[in-house]
């Protein structure tokens, strides 16, 4: 598979090649139209259920043929470092592991004890440091140079075409669909929903959607150049970007119609009427996507989609936006 040039989509010939790196691993995920959805919203709306893979989120791809690029490109390579609030340092992990390669990964202090848990035990080594996640990737990056490691980063044309999975698999079930709603963390996931549209030559308008306590994407589209924000969300966390990614910047802003912002407790009220409908567990990120369109309504004759990117959040704080104490 050659990587696209950057600033530039995967081809079709290079998402057919991802899946099937992906499709060795597991089959993919389903979207269902949930009636208790469709009737809160206004409209037919599809969720494509990432949080059904294996390891609970959409990430699981991009790591996969990520390290197939990287192995085949260098078969010595001694081992992997990667920064992450969970679900990429998942990817990494099972598919290091997969591979017998040195995986570790670096998440900030207070990070989820679950999916801490969860990359332990696909073998990772896990450092804490720092107090988001910028910190803890410069410290990946210093640890990368220092013991030689390969430092994977969270952005990148061969982790595009593998997300870009879910993107194809809801597209061709439903090429239909009016809007498609992606939230973003780095940028992967929404800039594998473009280059999935393009290789399908659909008409979808993709919508982007932040935190309103990680706003850097937004404010940066807004400016028309990379700006930093803080970060100040509680349950976002895997929207919890402090400084966008120059490349999937560059992509965004020509692929993407528009970019909502959603708060905490917008968020929470999707995960509760995602848990109350359909009885699936989603995650601040994963939850996203569903607030932002409730945020701007819909019209009964629309088709839209929503991804619900993962499903992977600790339980005393799901219990807690289920409770409504968020």
């Amino acid at each position: 598979m050659t990587r696209a040039p950057a600033g530039q989509l995967p081809d079709k010939a290079a998402l057919e090649a991802a899946e099937r790196v992906v499709g060795a691993h597991f089959a993919g995920t389903p979207q269902y139209s949930w009636p208790q959805i469709n009737d809160a919203v206004g409209a037919e709306v599809w969720i494509k259920h990432e949080n059904h893979g294996p390891l609970g989120a959409f990430k699981m791809r991009g790591g996969l043929v990520y390290l197939d690029a990287l192995t085949r490109r260098d078969p010595r390579c001694p081992g992997v470092i990667a920064a992450t609030r969970g679900n990429h340092g998942q990817s990494i992990a099972f598919a290091a592991a997969a591979r017998g390669l040195r995986a570790v990964i670096v998440v900030p202090r207070g990070n989820s004890h679950e999916k801490n848990t969860a990359m332990r035990a696909l073998g990772a080594e896990l450092i804490e440091v720092g107090e988001d996640f910028q910190d803890a990737l410069e410290h990946a990056r210093t640890r990368a140079r220092q013991e030689g490691l390969h430092a994977v980063p969270s952005f990148h044309g061969d982790l595009v075409a593998g997300v870009a999975g879910y993107a194809l698999e809801l597209f061709r079930a439903q090429p239909d669909l009016t809007r498609l709603y992606v939230p973003i963390g780095l940028g992967s996931g929404i800039c594998g929903a473009a280059a999935a549209r393009a290789a399908l030559g659909l008409e979808v308008e993709l919508i982007g959607v932040v935190s309103t306590g990680a706003t850097a994407y937004r404010e940066s589209l807004r400016q028309g150049q990379l700006v930093s924000r803080a970060v100040t969300t509680e349950l976002a966390d895997g929207m919890a970007c402090r400084t966008p990614d120059p490349e999937a910047f560059q992509i965004i802003a020509r692929e993407v119609g528009r970019v909502v912002a959603v708060s905490d407790a917008e968020v929470a009220e999707a995960m509760r009427l995602l848990f109350r409908a359909t009885h699936n567990v989603a995650e601040g990120a994963g939850a996203a996507a569903l607030a932002a369109l409730m945020q701007e309504g819909a019209g009964a004759e629309e088709k839209i989609g929503v991804v619900l990117t993962g499903g992977n959040i600790d339980s005393a704080l799901f219990c807690q936006a289920l409770s409504g104490a968020i």
